[in-house]
């Protein structure tokens, strides 16, 4: 049996409400499939099963918030297991010598029998006060009546008023926000380092690779930005993984978080799973997914609990450099300040060149400055070859 808990999505999550499941007892599920809607500060959140099997019994009824860690369900990985239930009260059988004077006619002994009905449910039942004859067939193995029977049943019974998703609070979203970074401010010994980049050549590959594309199939900078952060991280492993328990864990994979600014405010980083693997083309469609997802508050767990590193990139309108800070359990932050034109020196001369600031805010439990400033350079190698990108 596998418990189907509240997931923590993210460091500054303490607890959710469920407000929707996508599931009923009986239903056949495999790892990666979205069984219910959870809502936390960063909105409504799809969340994924990763085991396979049944599900056996929903535990907790939409509408209740419950702390990270809770069991929402229940999932029995070898199929539907044999419920519980009370032994049938069956009438004892004739004696021989009654059998003998009965009359020719044959007659069955009435059998009186009890509901086959879980303790869960039966003492639910009883705190809802709801009568077990309204049940008509539970759907259990041989119609036994379960706790999510009992619950269906109420709820027909005392129609709750619906649930609606409610947008963003984004009140609440900074509350969060200001704790998570509140904590890795206070736990995490940063160390900060930046590297000024040339992207003279990336910025006129670019401007070619789009030259004869329509507008919706164009490349941004910032997808440049993005593969080179990912590959850089081939060289330096160490800024890509968690501390957790006093213990670096590297990750099996470069799965990069993503910093998307909320309208109205707000920052949410879903991950763009096997960032260093996707072509350019790939990354651009998956930016562009994760943009409008986020926005309208439709991520899924998954997006949320695997980043292994968090890029952000200002954009156009934003500030020249930015120093970001670690979202635990992750080591390391990377940021891209805006494009701007500066003088630049250039074998010997000077020119107008189009630079960004590269950052790195990263953790000095698992790496120092000799290994962050190896990663800085890294990217800038890169982002002098964005046709190798």
């Amino acid at each position: 049996m596998n418990d189907f808990k509240m997931p923590a999505l993210g460091a500054d999550m303490e607890a959710g409400t469920l407000v929707e499941w996508l599931v009923k007892p009986g239903d056949r599920v495999k790892s990666g499939d979205v069984i219910a809607v959870v809502e936390t500060q960063k909105g409504a959140i799809e969340v994924e099963v990763f085991a396979e099997g049944v599900v056996s019994d929903i535990l907790i009824p939409v509408g209740e918030r419950v702390p990270v860690g809770t069991v929402l369900a229940q999932i029995d990985g070898a199929g539907v297991a044999p419920l519980p239930v009370e032994p049938a009260i069956v009438a004892p059988k004739p004696a021989p010598q009654a059998l003998a004077e009965a009359p020719p006619k044959p007659t069955v002994a009435p059998q009186v029998s009890r509901r086959k009905i879980t303790p869960a449910a039966r003492r639910r039942a009883v705190a809802l006060s709801l009568d077990l004859e309204t049940i008509v067939k539970g759907t259990g193995v041989e119609g036994s009546i379960r706790l999510a029977d009992v619950e269906a049943a109420a709820s027909v019974a005392r129609p709750a008023p619906p649930l609606t998703r409610r947008g963003l609070d984004l009140s609440q979203m900074r509350q969060a926000i200001a704790a998570a970074m509140s904590r890795s401010k206070r736990e995490i010994p940063h160390y900060y380092l930046a590297e000024t980049v040339d992207l003279h050549l990336s910025l006129t590959w670019l401007e070619a690779f789009n030259a004869d594309r329509p507008p919706i199939e164009r490349i941004l900078p910032a997808v440049l930005f993005l593969k080179a952060a990912a590959l850089a991280l081939r060289e330096q492993s160490k800024l890509n993984g968690a501390y957790e328990n006093g213990v670096f864990l590297p990750a099996a994979g470069i799965h990069v978080g993503w910093a998307i600014a909320l309208r109205g405010g707000g920052l949410i980083a879903p991950a763009i799973r096997d960032t260093d693997k996707k072509t350019l083309v790939e990354l651009m469609a998956a930016m562009r997914d994760l943009v409008e997802r986020a926005r309208r508050g439709n991520l899924r767990s998954s997006e949320l609990t695997s980043p292994t590193i968090t890029v952000t990139s200002v954009g156009d309108r934003g500030a020249e450099s930015v120093t970001g800070v670690i979202y635990p359990p992750q080591v390391a932050i990377v940021g891209f300040g805006r494009v701007a034109t500066r003088p630049w020196a250039v074998e010997g001369r000077v020119e107008s060149r189009p630079l960004v600031t590269v950052s790195l805010a990263a953790d000095h439990r698992v790496t120092d400055g000799h290994i962050g400033g190896l990663y800085l350079a890294a990217v800038a190698r890169l982002l002098q070859e964005p046709e190798k990108l």
